[in-house]
């Protein structure tokens, strides 16, 4: 297939640009490249690459900044998704578009299915929705893919933060109120190929098994790395004080997903054991 992927330089984007390389015909494109603010730049990088699938991983992805920038967290993430589906939609080019767990409120007891209602708590998970209705309303051929806690290779994330703040401060305070699916990149980006080769579409959640609460997520990364003398404090999300309201359980239901392909993520502790790995040898 011939595919471009809108943020191919990102944490997710360079998994899939790497992955995707070796059996398709891959073009990426970033912020260097274009604006996805903008409807023209959309349509003009599209046409010139001549795609069957448009893969967007382009993202504004501070959930606490974007209290601060409604509108640029609205213009790339609800607005720019328009502007490529209105690009893709007179050729008929499938679209593949990454949400997140941050669309739901976190007050149910049971992981989220795909038809669960959303009710958004921050304003990153409210660019986030209007941007799935931007797709929904905009494109005929689309592929809709929710995940969560998203860590790998490129950029920030929480396993690099909590491994910093280990080695600089020596103590950690980590939240014990949220409860959540830590995905690997990497894991992630085998996905979207397994489903792409099944020519799938609609909605689905995707991320690696398991749940934990990020104090956990932070005793495993610490465990994984070795470090063995750096006390962790659990606390309530109240005591951080930050920005951005986050669901208390965040937890995704990806049974769609498993009866579909036929394939199952690993557990998030193996998918934690892979990257820490990677990390040690300087790999991918």
């Amino acid at each position: 297939m011939r595919i471009l992927i809108l943020g191919h330089r990102g944490l997710l984007g360079s998994e899939l640009f790497g992955r995707l390389s070796a059996h398709h015909q891959v073009v990426g494109k970033d912020v260097d490249d274009f604006d996805i603010a903008s409807e023209d730049a959309c349509r003009r990088i599209i046409a010139e690459a001549e795609p069957e699938v448009v893969i967007n991983a382009a993202g504004y992805t501070d959930v606490d900044g974007s209290e601060g920038a409604r509108e640029l967290c609205f213009a790339v993430n609800a607005e720019g998704v328009k502007n490529v589906a209105l690009a893709c939609y007179p050729g008929r080019i499938k679209i593949v578009h990454f949400s997140t767990d941050y669309v739901f409120d976190g007050i149910k007891d049971r992981p989220y299915r795909e038809e669960d209602a959303c009710h958004p708590l921050n304003v990153y998970g409210e660019a986030k929705l209007a941007g799935e209705k931007n797709l929904q309303q905009y494109s005929n051929h689309y592929l809709l893919v929710r995940t969560a806690w998203m860590y790998g290779n490129r950029g920030r994330n929480f396993v690099k933060t909590i491994l910093e703040k280990a080695r600089e401060i020596g103590r950690l305070e980590v939240v014990d109120d949220q409860k959540g699916s830590p995905t690997y990149a990497k894991d992630l980006a085998a996905a979207v190929e397994l489903l792409l080769a099944g020519h799938h579409t609609g909605i689905f959640h995707v991320t690696n098994r398991g749940a934990c609460s990020w104090y956990e997520f932070a005793l495993k990364i610490l465990a994984y790395a070795d470090i063995t003398d750096v006390p962790v404090t659990p606390v309530g999300s109240f005591r951080m004080s930050r920005p951005a309201v986050r669901p208390c359980y965040a937890v995704l239901n990806c049974g769609k997903f498993i009866e579909t392909t036929g394939k199952a993520m690993q557990f998030w502790q193996l998918a934690l054991q892979d990257y820490m790995r990677a990390l040690k040898t300087g790999g991918n």
